[in-house]
């Protein structure tokens, strides 16, 4: 029962630490063209 306590514990923790992660380079280039691509559509409007 402890074992398998512990590893959910250790999963969730896994879990938690992966999800708040900084965004990577990519991601951030990614999210800076689709903004760009966001304020083209809107100044053509």
């Amino acid at each position: 029962m402890k074992r398998t306590l512990l590893s959910l514990l250790a999963i969730g923790l896994f879990l938690v630490a992966t999800s708040c992660r900084e965004k990577t380079t990519g991601e951030k280039v990614e999210d800076a063209v689709e903004s760009v691509a966001d304020d083209v559509e809107d100044a053509v409007d």
